[in-house]
Parts: C-alpha cells; structure tokens; sequence
C-alpha cells in the first residue's frame, strides 16, 4: 500500500513539474551531483497521499521537493539535508526534510506555510560523508 501512495505523489509532482516547467523544476550542478528542486503547492496533492505522507493540503502550505543525483551515473543519492527559508523582512524559517524512497528513486519533502506573494530565499545544505554543496535558491510563492 505505502508503494502505491509513493507511485502517487510522484505522479503527481511529475505532472506538476511538468504544469509549471517554467519556473517548478530547476537543476543545478554541486561538485558530484546534479540537484533538482521544485517548489509547489500543496493542493496540488491528493488528499490520500498528502495524508499518506504528512503533508498538509493547504493553500498557504508549499511542498519543497529536492532530488540529488550523482552527476556521471545519475543514481539517486541517499543524503543528509538541512535548509531554512527566509522572506524578505527577515523571517527565517527552518525545514524539516522527510526521505521518501520509491524504488532506486530518493526524494527529500519539506513543508512550507507562507503568505501570497512571499518571496523566500531557500538555503539547503547537502552532505555525504566528507563532501558538502548548499543549494541557494529564490522563489514567488503564489496561493492558489
């Protein structure tokens, strides 16, 4: 049952991306890895799988998505990940980040409540064994 919850929200995120390929999914390159990251809204997820995975539907909530790979083979990476999220007055916001396995697939969840037309500026730190990348990003969170 988990599996096919887990087949669901990635289904989801993947048609989201896909919605909003503008501005959703981005990629960079950190030392070894390529990280994608995206950030959405949390309506865009069923109710079964944002309950099946502790994510609150709401139009003030954003689901911040994140996925590493090692850059040459592109297997996913089982990483430790830690980031805060900061609006233009100076609100910083911690995010807890939850590992969701789908296969040989690793995606890294957070949640974020936020008002419409808040800007944040995302920082996420990255680390395996000795090696360590931040991810800086910004981004409009719009409610829907």
């Amino acid at each position: 049952m988990p599996n096919r919850l887990y087949r669901a929200l990635l289904s989801v995120l993947l048609l989201t991306m896909l919605a909003f390929s503008v501005h959703a999914e981005q990629k960079v390159t950190l030392g070894d890895w390529d990280v994608h990251y995206m950030v959405v809204g949390t309506t865009f997820l069923t109710p079964q799988v944002a309950n099946a995975n502790d994510i609150v539907r709401s139009r003030y909530n954003a689901l911040i998505n994140i996925s590493v790979l090692d850059a040459d083979t592109q297997k996913a990476q089982d990483i430790a990940i830690t980031g805060s999220a900061t609006n233009l007055l100076g609100t910083k916001k911690n995010l807890s980040f939850k590992q969701v396995r789908e296969g040989e697939a690793i995606y890294y969840l957070a949640q974020l409540n936020f008002r419409d037309r808040e800007t944040y500026r995302f920082n996420v730190v990255i680390q395996q064994g000795n090696q360590s990348q931040t991810l800086k990003f910004q981004q409009e969170l719009f409610v829907d």
